[in-house]
């Protein structure tokens, strides 16, 4: 489990390639929350995963692939995605997302 009050400045960017990082919100067992960072023309590549995911655009426009549609979205924007969907985002600038996951992702501990 995260500590009760997390200071975005106060955390370390992990580096995850294709021109985006992120830093983990908060979590326990059953939610995460993340905040993932894109640098123009950054992506996230096409996957899947158990998880339940819902997604807020907290800076930036994004060309989201939830399967087989794709959408431009816009600060203030967001997208939920089930699971085993699979889906994918492309920074058509420079922007953040603010992905909440249920149940939390183990694999982003590693």
């Amino acid at each position: 489990m995260s500590a009760q009050f997390i200071h975005l400045e106060q955390l370390e960017w992990k580096e995850l390639g294709g021109g985006s990082r992120r830093k983990i919100l908060g979590y326990d067992e059953q939610l995460m929350m993340v905040c993932v960072e894109f640098d123009k023309n950054g992506s996230g590549a096409p996957h899947k995963h158990e998880h339940r995911q819902v997604s807020y655009v907290a800076e930036g426009v994004f060309e989201v692939q939830i399967e087989n549609e794709k959408q431009i979205v816009h600060k203030g924007d967001s997208f939920f995605v089930p699971s085993n969907v699979l889906h994918g985002v492309k920074a058509l600038e420079p922007g953040r997302l603010i992905d909440v996951f249920t149940p939390m992702r183990t694999d982003f501990l590693q």
